[in-house]
């Protein structure tokens, strides 16, 4: 059985969910800043060993420097036979594998480029990532469009860029929320959930808002989750009959109550890579409706387990939420298909086991590149 270290500074829920699969095939050891343990002792099976270093909050503190040498002690005792990390949104990390030699490296990339108006990017972060590009064996993305672009921006080897689908993260929360009764499925209600920044497309949501509450005078919306300054998105005030605003940061266990009641959640992004909402919604069975960009374009299947509309078509959006407000057959269908995706491709046993394929390949390629020196 080999040795994998899952390395981390953020992405505790997905990173659970693929320890977990993991388990199945290897000896696997978390790695990640001490913030992070209790979370992933929560989520994670027994089996999977976590191992914490300290960690400054602020980027910019020098105390960064000690973090990484901390952090590639615990790498070198823990002597993984594989490393795989997720990108960290951390030029620390990013300047350290230029002076370390590391085990076999796979790094999965969920977001190619920053966010268009997303304030929490660091500065000169997709410069240095780039890094990781080249230094790994293997490399990990969510959608085969996102593969493309990659391959367009960067002379990487074809065969070294793989493609493995966003596991499902809802049944961590719902292990999260523990014994908490499930909450009544409201029928005209829809969920925005998670950061709220201008490439989420939320003016979108709520400029659908009117047209949709004519043929759906019941709909109401759930804005959850912090960023901006909601009050921008309201320069007239709101009527709060449709409206139920929770600016601020959501913990983990009340998640899933928030999808369980809404019969929808909307997801009308400009710009997307992947998205951990749509994985908790299937999980939940609330139907999907997503902007038809970037890797959404996969994780949503049209037609079959959720619905697609153009970015920025108000119309379009709210044309989409009316037809699956109103046509319980459609939900039922396509609510169907979405659990059943769960419990296939988007399924953490299934992806760990071809995320242990992609593994094999960095060790042969390190091999390969060690019998050449």
């Amino acid at each position: 059985m080999i040795k994998v270290a899952l390395l981390h500074f953020s992405f505790a829920e997905y990173v659970s969910g693929l320890a977990h699969g993991l388990t199945n095939y290897a000896d696997v050891t978390m790695i990640h800043p001490e913030k992070l343990s209790p979370i992933c002792r929560e989520l994670t099976s027994p089996q999977v060993k976590i191992c914490g270093f300290p960690k400054p909050l602020r980027s910019r503190y020098p105390g960064n420097l000690c973090s990484m040498v901390k952090m590639m002690r615990t790498i070198r005792e823990v002597n993984p036979d594989v490393l795989h990390v997720q990108e960290t949104f951390d030029y620390w990390y990013d300047f350290t594998l230029l002076f370390n030699r590391m085990p076999p490296l796979i790094t999965t990339i969920h977001d190619l480029e920053p966010h268009p108006g997303d304030r929490g990017n660091t500065p000169g972060l997709k410069y240095t990532k780039r890094i990781a590009f080249y230094r790994s064996q293997q490399l990990i993305l969510h959608a085969q469009t996102l593969k493309n672009s990659l391959l367009r921006k960067f002379p990487l080897p074809t065969d070294s860029v793989n493609v493995i689908p966003h596991g499902e993260i809802g049944s961590l929360y719902k292990h999260l929320a523990g014994k908490t009764n499930s909450l009544p499925r409201e029928p005209y209600t829809l969920i925005f959930f998670g950061r709220i920044w201008p490439y989420k497309g939320l003016k979108y949501l709520i400029e659908a808002m009117p047209l949709i509450a004519e043929y759906v005078p019941e709909v109401k919306l759930i804005i959850a989750g912090r960023g901006e300054n909601i009050n921008q998105y309201f320069p007239n005030n709101f009527e709060e009959k449709h409206y139920e605003i929770l600016n601020d940061y959501i913990p983990n266990e009340a998640v899933i109550g928030l999808f369980q009641r809404s019969t929808l959640a909307i997801l009308p992004y400009i710009e997307s890579s992947q998205s951990g909402v749509a994985a908790v919604a299937y999980t939940t069975g609330t139907l999907v409706v997503a902007s038809n960009t970037g890797g959404l374009s996969e994780m949503v299947r049209h037609e079959e387990d959720g619905l697609l509309v153009p970015p920025r078509d108000v119309r379009a959006l709210a044309d989409a939420i009316i037809r699956l407000l109103t046509d319980q057959n459609l939900q039922d269908y396509l609510r169907k298909n979405a659990l059943c995706r769960c419990q296939e491709d988007l399924n953490w046993s299934n992806i760990a086991l071809r995320t242990m394929q992609v593994y094999q390949k960095a060790i042969d390629c390190q091999r390969i590149s060690a019998s050449k020196r």
